[in-house]
């Protein structure tokens, strides 16, 4: 006799499932130890697949699978065709299951060096992580990486799984040998508890129940601990706070405040303070989609009313009246780098918050975490997975909490403004300044008036192109033609601003992102007094063009490339450079051992091998006069 499905029944199933605790975990450590079978294992052990998933799965093993007869439960998890065909994880696969006793998300992290990104992608919102160990190999680098980024990621419950113990024929003192080594690494990392379990997880030891193959180890069962892990108490005990997503006005009689609730609890009456302006109001009323509640939770989403009618926008921040958030510019914070193109200091990136998009920069690196002996380095740069403490400087101040205390307002992501890429991730550790007390000062004659005085367009000519490519002959051309027709212009010369404003800084990546930050700078402010100013550098990373060009209005820079082929340049070797860097005699010269990057879109084409300088000069004059810079002269 079958069991008899009622309306009543399924209420009371999906009233005791919303019930249950929910765990996020992660599985990683290095490639090939196992972590996809380990998941399929859980979800095959804890009865989580459907009669037609089993049976796609057992066609599947004996298709592309590597256990021969026997299921792949890898394939489980592995949903990649990449993947499959060289049974590894590439991208993070998240997967669902319970059991009577709780709801988890696992998210299956990939174990290759160069998918670490992906590895903090899955652990940025876990609170345990099973790492697993090759009983063959033991505690690797790959497995050090995998324990840094955890702790840095904020987990806080470690399972270190010693998978494959079938092929050390279930030994004790290998599992003890392994968790030895790695308890002694571990120990400074800071998570709340280190559990070491020793399993199959191909044949299904110690992963739902007690293994009869290892009777030395009394502890529990892989599911048995994750079913009791403590989770989810730190974000409700934490004081309130709240970034603001989206300020809700359908009409001229509602306002509201929508966001996710990143920790504590609040209810209607409660005092919040409004940040970063520090405004003290009260909550009024607390809404979801479809209700009005007393209170709400950290997770939940919610629309919130205040009693008086004070300034809230997008990317302020609610929190408790009685514990305010500090503000401010300027953090020392914990950085992976998660692109092939190095992090430069100086280098200007968009920095994304929880609620903001502002633009910001890494000013310096303080230490490179070498992860396979737990020291740090020093390092001007920072490559593809490297994980540093670093300085960064945002334009505007946020409201945050450092990420141990709040994942949420402690934690920004790093793109890259040109290929609009996720490059790095960063974790807050402190304000470094607090830039409160420093405000524009708004000034009477604004740039407006000053170009009008000169009666003229004010404007950034940027001049680029290798060394020996013409820039300075044609530079210097143009703004004679410039004074000759009554135009306010200055020249900022590469060669000669290094005798003063850069005397300081050598030819690094390093020192010429900082060189072409300074000069951009100069630049701005030249634009403000009204002048049409020319510069004349190599500045040979497109970034830093970039950056140059974000400084002034639209319409106010204008991108020159001043183009000839290397031998040409070489050939010309007007200042006898490129002898001497062929002799090794100069080093990080631009063209020889260090790159340039010519320009995808210049405004101004000049390409010399074809141009005299006076005929370039000439192209880049009848450009402003199209543009409308320059009024026409009788002979235009």
């Amino acid at each position: 006799m079958g069991y008899a499905l009622t309306n009543d029944t399924v209420k009371d199933f999906l009233a005791a499932n919303e019930r249950k605790s929910l765990l996020r975990f992660i599985t990683c450590g290095s490639v090939d130890d196992g972590k996809s079978t380990l998941i399929g294992r859980l979800l095959f052990d804890s009865k989580m697949i459907y009669e037609d998933q089993l049976s796609s799965l057992k066609t599947d093993s004996k298709k592309v699978g590597t256990q021969g007869d026997d299921i792949d439960f890898a394939l489980l998890v592995d949903g990649l065709s990449a993947e499959r065909e060289q049974g590894i994880t590439i991208d993070v696969a998240y997967r669902f299951f319970s059991t009577d006793a709780r709801k988890f998300i696992v998210a299956d992290t990939p174990g290759h060096e160069q998918y670490t990104r992906n590895m903090a992608t899955g652990a940025s919102t876990a609170e345990a992580a099973v790492l697993l160990v090759d009983a063959q190999k033991g505690v690797i680098t790959q497995t050090q990486r995998h324990s840094n980024i955890a702790a840095l990621m904020g987990v806080r419950h470690v399972v270190l799984a010693v998978n494959k113990m079938d092929l050390v024929n279930y030994s004790e003192n290998t599992f003890n040998t392994i968790k030895q080594d790695y308890l002694e690494f571990a120990q400074n990392l800071g998570f709340e508890s280190i559990a070491a379990i020793p399993v199959s997880a191909l044949k299904g030891d110690n992963i739902t129940s007690n293994s009869t193959t290892m009777g030395w180890y009394q502890g529990q069962a892989l599911l048995e601990y994750l079913e009791t892990v403590e989770v989810g108490t730190a974000d409700n005990a934490a004081p309130f706070q709240m970034p603001v997503q989206w300020v809700n006005r359908p009409s001229m009689d509602f306002r509201g405040f929508a966001g996710t609730i990143a920790s504590g609890s609040i209810k209607t009456g409660d005092k919040v303070r409004v940040l970063p302006a520090g405004t003290v109001t009260t909550v009024k009323e607390i809404i979801t989609f479809d209700k009005k509640l007393e209170s709400a939770h950290a997770g939940e989403a919610v629309t919130l009313t205040l009693t008086d009618d004070i300034d809230v926008s997008r990317g302020d921040v609610l929190s408790a009246d009685n514990a305010p958030l500090e503000v401010a510019d300027f953090f020392e914070a914990d950085v992976i780098w998660m692109a092939d193109e190095a992090l430069i200091p100086e280098r200007r990136y968009q920095i994304k918050t929880a609620n903001r998009m502002l633009s910001g920069t890494v000013k310096h690196i303080d230490s490179v975490l070498e992860v396979n002996t737990n020291t740090r380095k020093d390092a001007e740069k920072l490559g593809l997975n490297d994980v540093a403490t670093c300085q960064v400087l945002l334009n505007d101040s946020i409201a945050f909490a450092p990420y141990p205390e709040n994942h949420v307002l402690g934690s920004f992501i790093i793109i890259d403004p040109l290929t609009n890429s996720t490059v790095g991730a960063g974790m807050i550790k402190s304000a470094l300044r607090n830039a409160s007390n420093i405000h524009w000062h708004a000034l009477d004659v604004n740039k407006k008036a000053r170009a009008d005085q000169k009666h003229q367009k004010p404007a950034m000519l940027w001049f680029t192109g290798l060394s020996g490519s013409g820039k300075s002959t044609v530079a210097n051309l143009l703004e004679k033609q410039l004074y000759s027709r009554g135009i306010h212009s200055y020249l900022l010369d590469g060669d000669n601003i290094r005798h003063g404003l850069n005397k300081d800084l050598g030819f690094s990546d390093t020192d010429r992102v900082e060189n072409i930050r300074r000069i951009g700078e100069v630049g701005k402010l030249m634009v403000d007094a009204g002048l049409m100013v020319i510069t004349s550098f190599i500045s040979p990373f497109r970034a830093e063009r970039h950056l140059a060009k974000t400084l002034v209005e639209d319409g106010e820079f204008i991108e020159v490339f001043v183009d000839a082929p290397l031998d040409v340049c070489a050939q010309r070797d007007p200042k006898g450079l490129y002898k001497k860097a062929h002799n090794g005699e100069i080093k990080n010269f631009t063209g020889i051992d260090s790159p340039y990057e010519p320009p995808l879109n210049p405004d101004v084409y000049l390409d010399t091998t074809k141009l005299t300088a006076e005929k370039a000069a000439a192209k880049v004059i009848e450009y402003l006069e199209e543009q409308g810079y320059l009024p026409r002269t009788s002979k235009s």
